[in-house]
C-alpha cells in the first residue's frame, strides 16, 4: 500500500454547533485511526522529530507501539519525558516542533505526532491506573515550587520521582497556572483532562497549598530560612496583562484577555447563574491582537452570546502568531478579522460604557527586531466601529512580586528573572527559575522543558550540598 502523504483528519465538532457550546472542539482519533497514523512513520535511522521536542520524548518508539497497539506501551515510553501527555498532545505547536522536523513534512504532512500522544494519553486517563507514588525518606531534602504552572508542575513531578520532598505553592485557589485559568474548556477539558494530569502529579507524592501567594505571605528568603527548604523553584510564570496605552482603555467594558479568560476558565462564568462570577459581552465584540490568546478570546466571546466578534490585528495574515489551527477554528465558527489594523481608541457613552472603537489603517514597512515587516500606520485613514466589548491580547509581562521581594535575585530590563538556560539556576544560590518568568510569554512546552532541565540541575545541586556534609 502507498504511503499516505496526508495525515489523517482529526474529527472535530461541526462549527455551526460549537460556536454555542464550550464543548472540546477537537473529538480525538478513535483506535484504527490512530494506528493507520502511525504506520505512516518513516522510522527514519536518523529521527529529527525528536530533537523538535523540547523535553526529547523517544518519538519513532511511542509509534512504534502504537503500530503494535501496545497503546499503555506507548504512554509509559511518552512519561518517560513528559508527565502532562494530555495537555500537550492539546495545546503543543507540534507543528513549529517535531513534526516540522519529520521527513514526511518535505514531501507531504508530517505524521500527526501531537494527535498521537493525545490518543494514548487520553486513553490511559479514561483508564484512571494508579500512579505509583516515590516514597521521600524522613530525611529526604525538601524543595519549594512557586508556582503550579506547566514549568512548576513538570519540575516538582520530576523532583518527586527522585525522591525529594516536594511542596507547590499556587497563588490562585486551584492548580495549573495557564493551564486552568488561560485555555478555554473547549480546547483544554478542566475536570476531564487538566485535573487528572495533574492529580498524577499529586499522587507521586507532591504537596499542593493553594491560595499561597508568594512575596505576600512568604518570602523565598523565609522558604529557605525559616521553613527548612534546600532549594526553591520559581515557574510563576508571566501574567501580568499589558495594554496600548491609547485613550479610554479604562472604561467598562474594556477587559485585558488575562481577566476575560481567567474570569470564564477559572471562574466558570460561562455558567453563570450557576457559577457565581458574571460577565458582559455584549452584542459587538473586538479582541485586540493575533495571537493564540487573542483567538481563545474571540472564540470565548462568541460562546458566550456575542452576535459579531471581531480580531483587530495591526500585520497581515501571514505574520499572525497563533496556531493555523486556532485560525483556522476561528474562521470557520465565524470569527471576521480586521488585519492591517490598529485601534487609536475606545469611545464611550455618558454612562462610561464602550461604545465605539476607533482604528487606523496600516501598511507593512521594514522588517523590525523580530523579523516581522513593522505596521506603519496610513495617515488619514481612522474609521470608527460600533463595540460594546474591547478585549486586548496583545501579551503580558512579569509580575514583580517575588524579584521584589527577593534581595539578591538578579532580573532583566522587563523584569523577567535572569537564570542559566540549561538549569535554571539564578544569581541567588539554590534558587531556580523557568518557563514565561525567565523568557516571556511562550509555550507550554518550552516552560515544561525548563521546568525538566530545573530539576535536573536541582537534583545535582542537591545530591552535591549533601555529600558536603
Amino acid at each position: 500500500m502507498a504511503l499516505s502523504l496526508k495525515k489523517h483528519e482529526m474529527p472535530v465538532q461541526d462549527p455551526a454547533v460549537r460556536a454555542h457550546n464550550f464543548d472540546e472542539v477537537a473529538l480525538g482519533y478513535d483506535e484504527e485511526t490512530a494506528v493507520a497514523e502511525a504506520e505512516r512513520c518513516l522510522h527514519c535511522k536518523k529521527p529529527m522529530c525528536r530533537q523538535g521536542c523540547p523535553v526529547s520524548i523517544d518519538i519513532p518508539s511511542f509509534i512504534e507501539k502504537i503500530k503494535e497497539r501496545d497503546f499503555d506501551g506507548a504512554l509509559a515510553k511518552i512519561k518517560e519525558s513528559n508527565g502532562l501527555p494530555a495537555i500537550c498532545g492539546r495545546v503543543c505547536p507540534q507543528e513549529t516542533q517535531c513534526e516540522q522536523k519529520c521527513i514526511l513534512a518535505h514531501k507531504g504532512e508530517a505524521v500527526a505526532i501531537g494527535r498521537l500522544e493525545r490518543f494514548v494519553a487520553d486513553r490511559g486517563l479514561a483508564k484512571n491506573e494508579e500512579v505509583q507514588p516515590v516514597k521521600a525518606a524522613d530525611d529526604a531534602q525538601k524543595v519549594a515550587i512557586i508556582g503550579s504552572g506547566p514549568s512548576g508542575l513538570s519540575c516538582a513531578g520530576d523532583l518527586a520521582k527522585k525522591g525529594y520532598k516536594v511542596t507547590v505553592f499556587e497563588a490562585l485557589h486551584k492548580a495549573g497556572g495557564v493551564l486552568s485559568y488561560g485555555i478555554p474548556e473547549f480546547r483544554l477539558p478542566k475536570d476531564a483532562v487538566v485535573q487528572k494530569e495533574i492529580d498524577n502529579i499529586r499522587k507521586l507524592g507532591v504537596e499542593f497549598q493553594m491560595d499561597a501567594v508568594a512575596g505576600r505571605l512568604f518570602t523565598v528568603d523565609e522558604l529557605m530560612q525559616d521553613e527548612g527548604y534546600d532549594a526553591v523553584f520559581i515557574g510563576t510564570g508571566a501574567g501580568l496583562p499589558r495594554f496600548q496605552n491609547i485613550p479610554g482603555e479604562n472604561l467598562n467594558g474594556v477587559y485585558s484577555a488575562n481577566e476575560f479568560l481567567t474570569r470564564c476558565n477559572l471562574m466558570k462564568a460561562y455558567d453563570f447563574p450557576n457559577a457565581v462570577t458574571p460577565i458582559k459581552v455584549g452584542k459587538r465584540v473586538a479582541v485586540v491582537g493575533g495571537g493564540n490568546v487573542a483567538m481563545d478570546a474571540a472564540r470565548t466571546a462568541l460562546r458566550l452570546g456575542a452576535e459579531s466578534v471581531t480580531i483587530v490585528y495591526r500585520r497581515s495574515e501571514a505574520e499572525l502568531p497563533a496556531r493555523k489551527e486556532e485560525v483556522e477554528h476561528a474562521k470557520e465558527e465565524g470569527i471576521a478579522f480586521q488585519l492591517l489594523t490598529n485601534p487609536v481608541e475606545v469611545l464611550g457613552d455618558e454612562n462610561g460604557w464602550v461604545k465605539e472603537l476607533r482604528c487606523i489603517r496600516m501598511e507593512l514597512g521594514e522588517p523590525d527586531a523580530s523579523g516581522r515587516r513593522r505596521p506603519v500606520p496610513i495617515e488619514g485613514s481612522e474609521f470608527t466601529e460600533p463595540m460594546d466589548t474591547v478585549i486586548i491580547a496583545i501579551g503580558t509581562g512579569a509580575n514583580p512580586i517575588i524579584s521584589r521581594t527577593t534581595p539578591g535575585l538578579a532580573t532583566t530590563k522587563r523584569g523577567y528573572i535572569e537564570a542559566d538556560e540549561e538549569s535554571g539556576q539564578t544569581s541567588k544560590e539554590g534558587v531556580f527559575a523557568g518557563g514565561d518568568i525567565v523568557t516571556g510569554a511562550a509555550t507550554v512546552i518550552l516552560a515544561m522543558g525548563a521546568g525538566r532541565k530545573a530539576a535536573a540541575a536541582i537534583d545535582a545541586y542537591l545530591q552535591e550540598k549533601k555529600n558536603k556534609h
